[in-house]
């Protein structure tokens, strides 16, 4: 048996599960999901999310977990010591490969940023990772708008704990209009069209009032923190994607099936210079 931590908001619950998922696959066993952590974040990071989609793992049991840190002494002892399951943990922020080389009975500790965790599992999970839950009547609409709407284009602003909490503006930081200028103008060369613009955030108030791209905009601010789900999958509707240095809107490009769809990423995923992903970008994604 395979056992991973989630934590984290609905797009690092989406890595974890993949790299999980996959593993399980290659050793031919089953996955367990850790949610402990859940519960400790603030209030988009303590939504479980992953019963929207068509899974195949189920939520653990305290008699099948490893000692919880709420229990320090046993925490370390089984985090050094233990072995059913083995605590992995993840280095650094690219691939690690001893991940993708773990037994059965390992115990997943990480983020796993890059499709690289689950590039052999890609059919399974198109499938496992589709969102099945019926979406609201108002969703609906919006959903059909966007099917009507040739030249829509998915926008992500992440703003929230990116700005408000010290750590998050000093580790990741928001990505400027600028950069949303440089992605709308790739995009406008690679396909000739001028797109139309359905911006995603959790501020739509800020984003409404001070965001100008020179474009008119659509902004969807109905969903709030508990269905994040209900904004991925609008977002995956849209025809090409312009993400922002998120896991969330990250997902929202990767779930779009579309192999013709484009995908605009910054380049710079962190404004702290130290730290570097090489991994987090699909090949087939450009970066701005």
């Amino acid at each position: 048996m395979i056992h991973v931590r989630l934590a984290g908001g609905l797009g690092n619950q989406l890595f974890q599960y993949a790299a999980g998922r996959a593993l399980a696959l290659r050793r031919g066993t089953g996955l367990l999901l850790d949610t402990r952590e859940l519960g400790r974040g603030g209030p988009a990071h303590s939504v479980y999310g992953l019963h929207h989609f068509a899974i195949e793992a189920r939520i653990a049991r305290d008699a099948d977990l490893p000692p919880d840190r709420s229990r320090p002494l046993a925490h370390l002892l089984w985090r050094r010591f233990g072995r059913n399951p083995r605590f992995l943990r993840e280095r650094g922020l690219g691939l690690n490969s001893a991940v993708l080389d773990a037994p059965d009975g390992t115990y997943l500790h990480g983020y796993f940023q890059s499709e690289a965790y689950f590039s052999d599992a890609l059919p399974a999970l198109r499938h496992e990772l589709s969102i099945v839950t019926a979406p609201s009547a108002e969703n609906a609409g919006w959903l059909a708008r966007i099917a009507a709407d040739g030249d829509a284009v998915s926008l992500h602003m992440r703003r929230g704990d990116y700005v408000s909490d010290a750590k998050g503006a000093t580790t990741h930081g928001t990505c400027d209009a600028a950069h949303y200028r440089r992605a709308i103008a790739a995009l406008t060369e690679r396909t000739g069209r001028t797109p139309s613009l359905y911006v995603f955030s959790d501020d739509p108030d800020w984003v409404r009032t001070n965001l100008d791209l020179g474009l008119p905009m659509h902004v969807p601010g109905h969903n709030g923190p508990d269905v994040p789900h209900e904004d991925l999958r609008l977002m995956s509707a849209c025809r090409h994607h312009i993400i922002a240095n998120s896991t969330f809107s990250w997902w929202a490009a990767w779930l779009d099936p579309r192999p013709d769809a484009i995908t605009i990423a910054p380049r710079r995923w962190f404004a702290n210079p130290s730290l570097s992903n090489p991994d987090i970008l699909p090949a087939r994604w450009i970066a701005v």
